[in-house]
């Protein structure tokens, strides 16, 4: 343990001298993207009661930011057909942030009807993944994401952007770090108040992490930027650790880790909530969540989907409590029958 804190305190020290950020920050902000980035995927609906019941549990765990649903046709994504339904029902607390997906304009007039206060936009780095995804180049993807942006702004919108594929493509293969910078910089410097690079393949790894953050860091302060890693190679935790040690202090995840990867099936998606948040405080960070209640939250929902958690923090944590809860049924039965 000596060890490894003070390797870690040596990266700390490093990393302060490239100002990248204040690192007495000793706060981490998640953002949950279960009920949106992780269901999304699911080919059987989950009813919209079930969303809505998702959404206000991980508020009550105290995550502040819970990406609701996502303003898409339900031509494209079914399983986002009840956005309205979802966003407009849920019970919102004042110190929580119920950020929507919007790919387009008619999807953000449609998130301005239903009342959201913040939405996100999306663009990714490569010409085969956008033209694959929303069959457009990479420059009409910018083009398309500020027509968003512009106008979620003049209706006073906070406005966060997503860049996809930026450690690799399913198509291209590695992706240029510079490349994903200059887009960041451009979201970011056109009014996105916070830029979240995405793993989407769950390639990277933190050497990989770690060229892309020396590149994009030139161009977006640290506060302004966040790190969204697919566990598709196991290398999520690793990657959000090296973001760390590079003053990110945002970053994504999904409560049970919701959502596979469409590129590998059978393989990990989204980094679970449960083992991120695990880590960090297991590393002294503040969250503000609570990992008991969450671990719960996690298990229901894997319920209510008919399928087991995808956390193996949870997964362990839940099998020590059960173990632990049988331990104290059967020393109290032990000790009633003693005193017969």
């Amino acid at each position: 343990m000596r060890l490894f804190t003070r390797t870690y305190g040596l990266a700390m020290r490093t990393t302060t001298k490239r100002s990248y950020a204040q690192l007495a920050n000793n706060f981490v902000k998640l953002v949950e993207v279960g009920p949106r980035d992780g269901l999304q995927n699911e080919k059987t609906l989950v009813p919209a009661k079930v969303k809505i019941e998702l959404i206000e549990r991980l508020a009550k765990n105290g995550l502040s930011v819970v990406e609701a649903t996502s303003f898409v046709s339900p031509k494209w994504v079914p399983q986002m057909g009840d956005n309205k339904e979802v966003l407009t029902s849920i019970k919102q607390h004042s110190n929580v942030s119920y950020p929507v997906l919007t790919p387009n304009l008619k999807g953000l007039q449609g998130a301005i009807d239903a009342g959201a206060k913040e939405v996100a936009l999306f663009a990714a780095v490569t010409e085969s993944f956008n033209q694959k995804n929303t069959n457009c180049s990479t420059s009409e993807a910018v083009v398309r994401a500020k027509e968003i942006l512009n106008e979620a702004l003049k209706h006073d919108l906070k406005v966060r952007g997503y860049l996809s594929c930026v450690l690799g493509c399913p198509y291209e293969g590695p992706v240029n770090p510079e490349k994903v910078a200059s887009m960041a910089k451009e979201l970011y410097e056109s009014g996105c108040y916070e830029i979240s690079l995405g793993d989407t393949i769950g390639v990277g790894t933190a050497g990989s992490m770690a060229i892309l953050l020396e590149h994009v860091l030139k161009v977006v302060p640290a506060e302004a930027v966040a790190v969204h890693c697919h566990d598709t190679y196991g290398q999520a935790l690793a990657n959000i650790l090296k973001a760390l040690e590079y003053g990110i202090r945002v970053v994504d995840s999904s409560v049970a880790g919701l959502g596979g990867c469409p590129y590998a099936p059978g393989a990990k998606g989204n980094v679970a909530t449960e083992d991120v948040v695990y880590m960090l405080h297991g590393m002294g960070f503040k969250t503000n969540v609570n990992l008991d209640d969450l671990i719960d939250t996690g298990e229901w929902i894997s319920q209510q989907i008919g399928r087991p958690t995808s956390s193996r923090a949870a997964a362990a944590l839940l099998v020590a409590r059960n173990r632990r809860l049988s331990l104290e049924k059967e020393a109290n039965q032990k000790t009633a029958s003693a005193k017969l």
